[in-house]
């Protein structure tokens, strides 16, 4: 497995968390991490263009092959989430300039695979990113977010890939068309299965 550089961005206008990890073979290392803070008496649109300067340089710093980012979800304030929205979308803005691959995933699939808890508080995601990545202190919440971003992109990532090429080649067996998810899935887990079997006939 090629060495991955990864960084996860966690969007915020008045605080931007950022963490790079870099995975080579099965072991995952830190490479840095940081939180953009804004001036809130600045207007939004100013906090947005340093937003993308700052990220520009991180970028170009620290050259990752892909990104993660959390997936929109539900705010019940609804400007602070169109707020959260402009941010997200200069982070988009700048991932894609900077040619980076994109993977986005959801807030409970992130607690789930780096504190085993979908429902996880910000303080136990960072308090596990601190344990995985060796870290000497608990990073700054928004810095811990995007660590755990991260992590789960190369920890899933595989996993990810791995099913694609089974689509793919699902796709070229059949005629007419590309293989269902459910096709795909079914047949790693067939595999999988297969793997366990003791070798032997039956009678």
């Amino acid at each position: 497995m090629a060495p991955m550089i990864a960084i996860g961005v966690d969007p915020g206008t008045l605080h931007l968390g950022w963490g790079v990890v870099r995975r080579e073979g099965t072991r995952v290392s830190h490479v840095a991490h940081g939180v953009v803070d804004l001036d809130p008496k600045l207007a939004l649109p100013g906090r947005l263009a340093l937003i993308a300067e700052e990220l520009d340089v991180i970028l170009d710093r620290y050259r990752p092959q892909v990104a993660a980012v959390e997936t929109l979800f539900f705010h019940r304030d609804a400007q602070a989430a169109a707020k959260l929205g402009h941010a997200r979308g200069v982070v988009l803005l700048c991932l894609s300039r900077s040619g980076v691959e994109l993977a986005e995933y959801a807030p409970a699939r992130v607690k789930r695979t780096v504190a085993g808890n979908g429902r996880a508080a910000k303080s136990q995601v960072s308090q596990m990113v601190r344990a995985i990545l060796a870290l000497r202190e608990v990073p700054r919440s928004d810095a811990g977010d995007a660590l755990a971003l991260a992590l789960t992109h190369l920890r899933l990532g595989p996993l990810q890939e791995a099913l694609q090429r089974s689509q793919a080649s699902a796709g070229a067996r059949r005629p007419g068309g590309s293989p269902s998810r459910k096709t795909a899935l079914e047949s790693l887990l067939s595999k999988k299965r297969r793997g366990r079997r003791q070798p032997g006939r039956r009678r």
